[in-house]
């Protein structure tokens, strides 16, 4: 099991993400890091816990804003390994072409940005069926659907569709209303039924880690990456946790 250290990225800084309430986020207090500053936050999970992966969500771009390429290029240039989500929602879009150019190693196609369906498979297509990630984005168990492209609203038949009918082997789920909360995973369930019935589907959970315990019980249902950014921050998992799962 991978540990991804998330950087939600809005106007420059790193911010403290809190149930998806992204008017209410601050720049993030760390005992990690001494500033919010991109890098510096990056620099801090690699000193101090070994950790060079990163998860990127660009919530400008998500909101609307052009990429903040100039980051992304800067963490690259420090020898991150990037995932990001900067709001794609086709393969036509700038931001789509701006991470293929940049060579992004993983780019992350949301539920709650992305035009439907075909744009999943179009974007997949366009940067690449190993970099493509689709992230399953709900809020309290519910999907973040903005329009009727879908065939189902249900998670389930979500995760069926795209791996099924759109050849995703790469899937997140993300539930927003957990993150910052400290209440622990709430799609385990959801995450165990995925893996069993797609085994060779690598799935990431984002969302409500609380600590070690959270990160045995995501093993156990098979989880393969954790994206964590509170617990790091505050000191509830450690180094050795992270050596140790």
């Amino acid at each position: 099991m991978t540990i991804l250290p998330v950087l939600d990225l809005m106007g420059g800084q790193i911010v403290h993400g809190v149930a998806g309430r992204r008017d209410e986020y601050r720049p993030i207090v760390s005992q990690l890091a001494a500033s919010a500053e991109p890098r510096a936050v990056a620099r801090a999970f690699r000193e101090h816990l070994g950790l060079t992966e990163l998860y990127l969500a660009d919530l400008g771009a998500i909101g609307g804003e052009q990429p903040a390429m100039a980051t992304y290029h800067a963490l690259q240039f420090d020898g991150f390994r990037l995932w990001i989500d900067a709001g794609l929602r086709t393969a036509r879009d700038i931001s789509t072409k701006m991470l293929v150019v940049a060579n992004v190693a993983n780019i992350v196609i949301g539920l709650e940005s992305v035009a439907g369906p075909d744009e999943v498979a179009r974007i997949a297509r366009r940067v690449g069926v190993d970099r493509a990630v689709f992230s399953l984005d709900m809020k309290a168990g519910r999907t973040l659907i903005e329009n009727d492209a879908w065939p189902s609203r249900e998670p389930d038949r979500i995760a069926e569709h795209v791996i099924v009918g759109l050849g995703i082997r790469r899937l997140i789920v993300l539930d927003l209303a957990s993150v910052g909360m400290g209440h622990g995973v709430t799609t385990l369930d959801l995450c165990a039924r995925i893996k069993r019935q797609y085994p060779h589907v690598e799935v990431t959970v984002g969302g409500g880690v609380r600590g070690f315990d959270d990160l045995l019980l995501l093993r156990t249902a098979g989880v393969d990456n954790v994206l964590v950014a509170s617990a790091l921050h505050d000191g509830r998992l450690t180094r050795p946790d992270i050596g140790r799962i």
